[in-house]
C-alpha cells in the first residue's frame, strides 16, 4: 500500500496548506495511529491521522473553492489562535467548503488573502519558484530620498539574506508623508516592513492590491468572494500550469 508524506495527505484534505502542516508536525501537533509524527514520515490511506486532536478526514471528490478576502488590520493570517484574537476565518461565514488561507498577511496589514481547499493550487502559488508577483501599496514616513529608493528597488540584507529586485513607484508625496507601491517576487516573513525600516522607514500603512494577475480592486474590508473563471485562468497562466 503507497505511503504518502504527511503533509501532502493533511493539504489534499483541506485543513491547511502544506506549510502550515509542517509547522503542525514540528510542533507535535499531529499524530498518526496515536504516535506522534515527525517529519518527513507517511502514511496510508488506513491510517487514523490526527491534527490538532482532530481526527483528519480522508480525501473525497469535492468542489474546489478560490476565494479573495479584503483583509481587515487587526486580524491575524490563520486558521485559529492560541491566543484568542481575531482571525481572518471568522470573516468566511457561509464558505461550504473548508479553506485556509495561501500566504499571510501580518495582524497590522491589510488588503488581498486569497484563500482555498485546493492543496496542489496553494502550494504552487507559494513556491518561490512560480515567481507569483505580489505588490503592495505602502504609507510610510518621514520621506524618502533617491538613495532609499535604489536600496529598496536593487535588493538590500535581511535577516542575512538578501532580497530579489523590486519595483519601487512613488505615488505621492505630502508633508512627512509619501505613498509608495512596491512589487515584489518573494514572500518572507514581514518582507516589506523589514525592508522599509532597513532604510530607515516607518511603516504607517500596508495593504496588499495584487498577487499576480489577480487585483483587490474594489473589494470592501471584510468582505470576500469567489475568484472568477478568468482571474483564476490568468493566475494559472502566471505559473505556467
Amino acid at each position: 500500500m503507497e505511503k504518502i508524506r504527511l503533509q501532502k495527505i493533511i493539504a489534499d484534505c483541506g485543513y491547511c496548506s502544506r506549510r502550515k502542516a509542517e509547522e503542525f508536525i514540528q510542533k507535535g501537533k499531529v499524530k498518526v495511529n496515536g504516535h506522534p509524527a515527525k517529519l518527513g514520515d507517511k502514511a496510508t490511506v488506513k491510517d487514523e491521522i490526527t491534527v490538532c486532536g482532530e481526527r483528519l478526514n480522508r480525501p473525497r471528490r469535492k468542489n474546489h473553492v478560490y476565494l479573495m478576502l479584503n483583509k481587515p488590520r487587526g486580524y491575524v493570517t490563520t486558521v485559529s489562535d492560541e491566543l484568542d484574537r481575531k482571525c481572518v476565518m471568522d470573516l468566511l461565514e457561509g464558505v461550504g467548503e473548508r479553506v485556509y488561507p495561501i500566504g499571510r498577511l501580518d495582524k497590522n496589514s491589510e488588503g488581498l488573502l486569497l484563500f482555498t481547499n485546493d492543496g496542489k493550487f496553494a502550494n504552487s502559488v507559494m513556491h518561490p519558484s512560480k515567481h507569483i508577483s505580489k505588490t503592495y501599496r505602502v504609507t510610510v514616513r518621514p520621506d524618502i530620498n533617491d538613495d532609499q529608493l535604489i536600496t529598496l528597488s536593487s535588493g538590500m540584507e535581511i535577516d542575512g539574506y538578501k532580497t530579489q529586485p523590486a519595483t519601487v513607484n512613488v505615488l505621492s508625496k505630502e508633508q512627512g508623508r509619501v505613498v509608495l507601491l512596491i512589487t515584489i517576487k518573494e514572500g518572507r516573513n514581514r518582507q516589506i516592513r523589514k525592508m522599509c525600516e532597513g532604510v530607515g522607514l516607518e511603516v504607517a500603512r500596508l495593504r496588499r492590491v495584487s498577487v499576480g494577475p489577480i487585483k483587490l480592486g474594489m473589494l470592501k474590508p471584510g468582505a470576500y468572494r469567489n475568484l472568477t473563471a478568468e482571474e483564476l485562468r490568468a493566475l494559472r497562466n502566471a505559473m505556467g500550469e
